[in-house]
């Protein structure tokens, strides 16, 4: 039977991936990651249970600029990733999709309603949490993101060490935010930019203090020796 909307509402009636409840046919996992970082493409996972079998989809962080978040493109992208992968995966009327209650699959939801496909919210967790944060986070490394520090573990910590990189090189660097986040374009865009000057200048002054300081051992080296040929001259 069809869940009404006020129950695959109720948080309380989500049910983790980890321990789900019983299911005669087939269940098929769906989760995100990136979705709300403020770097980079974000990644849509879907995992055959019954196989193990995973696939990944991209959303282009293109679309999360401000003009295309405002009309809803990555939604609307990501449903079309979620019909595509269900495609793949031959999805049938005895399969079971355990949704994650993430936002951006509101449009999913909605789709999944009007065509009475099944499905339970989900608090997705183990293999395909792991598998679709560990993609996400191979594609940081690949646009430069170095640290040590950077974990499959969204949240906070996260999102401001994203931040902090996009400062250290913000013209360059600015194409990879999600510039349609409402904080970026209100608050974040003008500290990553003071932060980048400021660095800058810093970098500078660091350079033309070190630069006259090389000039004075320079200086010294030849001033030191006339010192002493002039002060043995004297002793004579």
């Amino acid at each position: 039977m069809m869940k009404t909307k006020t129950e695959k509402d109720d948080y309380e009636s989500c049910q983790s991936t980890i321990n789900p409840s019983e299911w005669k046919g087939r269940t098929i996992e769906i989760d995100d990651a990136g979705t709300g970082d403020l770097v980079g493409n974000a990644f849509i996972g879907f995992r055959d249970t019954n196989t193990g079998k995973i696939i990944f989809q991209s959303v282009p962080v293109g679309l999360y600029n401000e003009d295309n978040k405002n009309e809803d493109q990555p939604k609307k992208h990501i449903l079309k990733v979620v019909i595509k992968a269900l495609r793949m995966l031959n999805h049938s009327e005895g399969d079971r999709i355990l949704l994650c209650r993430g936002n951006c699959f509101d449009l999913v939801r909605e789709y999944f309603d009007e065509n009475k496909i099944y499905y339970e919210p989900a608090i997705v967790e183990g293999v395909l949490q792991d598998a679709v944060e560990g993609r996400f986070i191979q594609h940081l490394r690949k646009l430069g993101v170095r640290s040590h520090n950077l974990t499959m573990d969204s949240g906070i910590q996260r999102y401001f060490l994203l931040f902090n990189w996009v400062c250290r090189d913000f013209p360059n660097r600015e194409s990879y935010v999600k510039t349609g986040f409402p904080s970026w374009k209100k608050k974040w865009r003008k500290i990553a930019m003071d932060r980048y000057h400021n660095s800058k200048r810093s970098k500078i002054q660091r350079r033309e203090i070190i630069e006259r300081r090389a000039n004075e051992i320079y200086q010294n080296m030849f001033e030191k020796p006339l010192s002493l040929v002039k002060a043995t001259s004297e002793g004579r």
